[in-house]
């Protein structure tokens, strides 16, 4: 596994190429990433790299206000990467990371959490089709309609695609294209679109199947 930033959706927006075309893009804006804590097979059982991204809140419980105080770094959103143990000791905490980890052309993966939707019916949620609006049909036309079987199993099973809570969920898009990187502002322009809302935080790492 490879080390990764975490990432602040800042919008989309286009590239234009040498030859004219248009690559619409993702900017993600990567500044203030630091090395927060180095986690060990002796100590912790699995290495890894806790990162946090600088993001200044009044919210912050004790506990955490305590652990940026003790590292000393300013507090953020925290990340975790596993990574090897080889690769572990080129950090300590208190290292800054930059955007220059990653390199023009390179595919990522990016986990974020998906804008809510609210309560959402099975056509809207599923993409079930409606049922007929004709004669005959009467205030069901967006109803998901049978929902059971016989009296064998008599009941509903586990799982059933039905209405409820859309979006608001931890989702990953693998193999995004990074398409260009500005390393002097810290900003990651990906080609496609990514989970979130502009102005959310985002887990961007090496692609695991590229």
């Amino acid at each position: 596994m490879s080390i990764g930033l975490i990432g602040k959706k800042s919008g989309m927006s286009r590239l234009f190429t040498e030859d004219g075309a248009s690559i619409p893009v993702t900017a993600i804006s990567v500044c203030g990433n630091f090395v927060a804590d180095i986690k060990t097979s002796e100590k912790d059982g699995y290495d890894a790299l806790v990162v946090s991204k600088t993001n200044k809140s009044n919210n912050l419980p004790k506990s955490s206000t305590e652990f940026f105080k003790k590292i000393n770094i300013e507090p953020g959103k925290l990340a975790e990467f596993k990574i090897n143990t080889e690769t572990a000791q080129d950090y300590k905490v208190g290292t800054h990371l930059t955007a220059d980890i990653f390199e023009s052309g390179q595919h990522v993966d990016i986990t974020g959490t998906s804008k809510g939707k609210g309560y959402a019916g099975v056509i809207k949620r599923h993409n079930f089709a409606m049922q007929d609006a004709t004669h005959g049909n009467s205030l069901s036309h967006r109803a998901h309609g049978s929902i059971g079987q016989c009296q064998t199993p008599g009941r509903v099973w586990k799982g059933k695609k039905m209405s409820g809570h859309m979006g608001n969920e931890t989702k990953t898009v693998q193999n995004l294209k990074i398409v260009d990187l500005d390393i002097e502002n810290s900003v990651l322009y990906v080609k496609g679109a990514v989970p979130g809302f502009n102005g959310s935080h985002i887990k961007i790492k090496p692609s695991i199947k590229k």
